[in-house]
């Protein structure tokens, strides 16, 4: 299966407004063509709207949560239709540092990847261990079940318009990474996972992407590998010559 490479930046809570205008003016034109891969940023959401309205031909901008009403009065939140009148392609949901410090569970994950389906966006969804869980020896069976939790009550059409983003969480921002071997045999069990809900041929057309301290020197590594579909990247996504890399690299592997 010739899945396209993506290569999806996570931005955090970085950048000043100039920051950010800078950044895509710098990679608008340098970026891939689509259709080979895409390449996409995820930034604060004060960002989304200057960055969409700038966005090239071959980038696209993603959100980095999303809440999964419609509407309501949830102060300080974001709805999937919301995001999706600014023009934003993606969003990010269930990052590890959004489950430990906001509270994010299995369940909000699913409704979160519910709302953005129907609204159109693509969500990337994010699963990952600790690491006492990966020294257990349990990281397939604790993955395994934050992919069936998230994808609860989504059928295999809803899921084909999903992207998974495996993060080990000992590997975020920690200059430590899972190697390759390892990152890849992880994902080849979600995507047994997958296969399982959704039958293999559905399960074999989802993008699985690798994220965890992902940067120039790894990245043609773990892009080699059978089942790693691309990247979610923190601190490499930045500097525009980093993230450009990135998607070279990724342009590169899927033009040879």
């Amino acid at each position: 299966m010739n899945r396209k490479p993506l290569i999806a930046g996570n931005w955090k809570m970085y950048k000043t407004k100039d920051e950010a205008l800078a950044f895509i003016y710098a990679v608008n034109l340098e970026v891939p063509d689509k259709d080979v891969v895409e390449s996409v940023i995820c930034a604060p959401a004060i960002f989304l709207r200057d960055l969409v309205k700038r966005e090239g031909e071959n980038l696209r901008i993603g959100a980095q949560n999303v809440h999964y009403a419609q509407e309501g009065a949830f102060t300080g939140e974001l709805s999937a239709n919301m995001l999706k009148s600014y023009g934003v392609d993606y969003v990010v949901i269930g990052h590890s540092e959004r489950r430990a410090y906001f509270n994010e569970t299995d369940e909000t994950v699913n409704l979160k990847l519910i709302a953005a389906v129907n609204r159109e966006l693509t969500p990337i969804v994010c699963v990952g261990e600790s690491l006492e869980i990966r020294e257990l020896g349990t990281t397939d069976a604790v993955v395994g079940k934050q992919i069936e939790k998230a994808y609860l009550n989504v059928d295999a059409e809803e899921a084909l318009k999903t992207v998974v983003a495996y993060e080990p969480i000992w590997a975020i921002g920690t200059g430590r990474t899972a190697t390759p071997d390892q990152a890849n045999d992880t994902i080849k069990a979600i995507r047994l996972v997958l296969a399982k809900l959704y039958g293999k041929e559905v399960a074999e057309q989802i993008r699985i992407l690798y994220g965890g301290s992902v940067n120039a020197k790894n990245v043609d590594d773990l892009l080699a590998m059978s089942d790693i579909d691309g990247a979610l990247v923190g601190g490499a996504s930045l500097d525009p010559n980093s993230f450009l890399t990135l998607v070279k690299a990724a342009y590169k592997k899927q033009t040879k």
